[in-house]
């Protein structure tokens, strides 16, 4: 019987890391971001430009702002938790990777003009809402942690815009006619 049990529990190990292995050597971009439903990683997958993505990681970032302002506004006690904590890391994934690609934009040079107006635009809204909800107290204590991630990826991606904005080369001047 012993001999049974060790077997199986390292056939239980051997199947763990094989799996593990085989989920490490995906490439990263077959790889789909655990915060993002279905439909918004084909929305990100089939955009054309790097701005279009950017727009699109805000556009996810302000929806998962909207469903944590419903959640607050229409308390429920089923999973409650889980739902707030899951909504906060998907903001600050959104967040993260959309200034994530507003440096690699600035680094290639790409014309993402546009979506850095767009961080500059929205993310002071998202983060006054955070830091309002972060000073509730004990309304946001199970939330905290998570609030104080999302607060600090939204000040950087902040601040990631706003650099950007500088570093940008300016669009093409356009030639008049003679």
């Amino acid at each position: 019987m012993r001999a049974f049990v060790v077997r199986t529990r390292t056939l239980a190990l051997v199947s763990a890391l094989f799996v593990g292995a085989l989920a490490a050597s995906l490439p990263a971009h077959a790889q789909k971001k655990d915060y993002l439903t279905e439909a918004e990683a084909d929305k990100v997958r089939d955009a054309d430009t790097p701005s279009e993505r950017i727009k699109l990681f805000i556009s996810f970032a302000a929806d998962r702002i909207k469903k944590i302002q419903f959640e607050f506004a229409h308390p429920s006690e089923l999973h409650r938790t889980d739902r707030i904590n899951a909504l906060i890391n998907g903001y600050t994934g959104c967040v993260d990777d959309a200034a994530e690609l507003i440096e690699l934009g600035v680094d290639k040079q790409q014309d993402i003009r546009d979506a850095i107006k767009d961080m500059q635009n929205q993310a002071p809204d998202f983060l006054k809402y955070l830091q309002d909800l972060s000073a509730k107290g004990t309304a946001v204590e199970p939330y905290k942690d998570n609030l104080d991630d999302a607060v600090e990826a939204t000040m950087d991606a902040i601040k990631d815009a706003d650099e950007a904005s500088k570093e940008i080369a300016p669009p093409p001047a356009s030639r008049r006619p003679q």
